[in-house]
């Protein structure tokens, strides 16, 4: 069999990803766009056609030529560049499995390091802001409804924006204990309770759609009637952070993200005195590691707040801490829904 660089790739995406290993949407979308820039790269350099690429011309220069590349004319950071370099250490690792005559070429490319990025805590929400937020949704449409629902659901979840997008009608249970169904990367599901007021918005806003004559098995749907986007969901936050700034003007401080409410989320739990451990399952992370940043995000708020108290004795005056509560090219962008290679989308008032 001849193991060409189309070969490789189709079956890596079509077996091994998703058959193999089960990874999410995302991740596909993410690992066939790092593939698309860097035969887009090589055949500008070579001056070939996507066609006539062979597996061995993407050697470790090659690789760390595109990773340069990526930092240098296209003004990735070290952290998009390692997340790059991931994807394709996978193909490679894939590409050695398939033909052992790979093995040289993928151990080079195994070699190459990341780069190291600073460390900065996530950003999160104070209790007020996501009550500003939530509060000044207007439901007297049925998208208004939606929002509210969406929104008060993240923040009671912390869940990741593509988990929300995919939730259907058998996730939610409405019978106590009030539980909703998440499925999250490697399709791994987790049942997490929710508040009476969570289960409300989320009803109210389903009797309006019943109402209306829409019928869908996903929860949530845009205004076509569709299931919405994670993108969606994104411009549908920032318009509402918007509106909430009037209300609450440091939310002007922010980039409102549907991430950060999950971010959020994880910090409150922190705060309030839960175990890590429980963060941990809350949020379905694989490594409690990634959880503990937020120990670290809670300690630093704590340290703040203590700066404003004078100890005993001391002759500063006080100030009242102020607590809050707590083809190849083808198949690659098929695989990516057809986005553009630079993503950023304009925001929108629709979703």
């Amino acid at each position: 069999m001849k193991y060409t660089l189309s070969y490789l790739i189709t079956h890596f995406f079509r077996s091994y990803l998703t058959n193999e290993r089960g990874v999410s949407k995302n991740t596909i979308e993410s690992y066939s766009d790092t593939l698309r820039v860097l035969i887009t790269h090589q055949c500008e350099k070579r001056n070939k056609h996507p066609e006539e690429l062979e597996i061995h011309m993407l050697d470790t220069e090659s690789i760390l030529e595109f990773l340069d590349y990526l930092e240098r004319d296209r003004g990735n950071g070290a952290s998009t560049r390692n997340q790059r370099l991931a994807a394709l250490k996978s193909f490679f690792h894939y590409a050695a499995r398939e033909n052992p005559k790979l093995m040289l070429q993928n151990e080079q490319i195994q070699a190459v390091r990341s780069k190291k990025t600073d460390h900065k805590p996530p950003p999160s929400l104070t209790t007020e802001q996501v009550h500003a937020l939530i509060d000044g949704i207007d439901t007297s449409t049925r998208i208004g409804l939606r929002d509210k629902a969406l929104i008060q659901l993240l923040y009671n979840t912390g869940a990741r924006v593509q988990e929300i997008a995919d939730l259907k009608f058998s996730d939610l249970h409405a019978q106590a204990p009030l539980t909703i169904t998440l499925t999250g990367k490697g399709r791994k599901t987790r049942t997490l309770p929710l508040w009476s007021q969570t289960l409300e918005h989320i009803q109210a806003y389903l009797q309006s759609r019943e109402h209306a004559g829409i019928q869908s098995d996903h929860l949530f749907l845009n205004n076509k009637g569709e299931p919405i986007t994670r993108f969606g969901i994104g411009r549908r936050i920032a318009l509402h952070a918007k509106h909430a700034e009037k209300e609450c003007p440091s939310l002007k401080e922010l980039n409102i993200t549907p991430h950060l409410f999950r971010h959020s989320t994880a910090l409150h739990l922190i705060e309030t005195g839960n175990d890590i451990t429980i963060v941990k399952e809350w949020l379905g992370h694989a490594s409690i590691k990634t959880t503990s940043q937020y120990i670290e995000v809670s300690i630093a708020r704590k340290r703040n707040a203590l700066e404003k108290l004078p100890a005993p004795g001391s002759s500063d005056p006080v100030e009242k801490p102020e607590w809050k509560e707590p083809d190849i090219l083808d198949f690659l962008t098929s695989l990516s829904g057809k986005r553009k290679l630079c993503c950023d989308l304009p925001p929108q008032t629709k979703a």
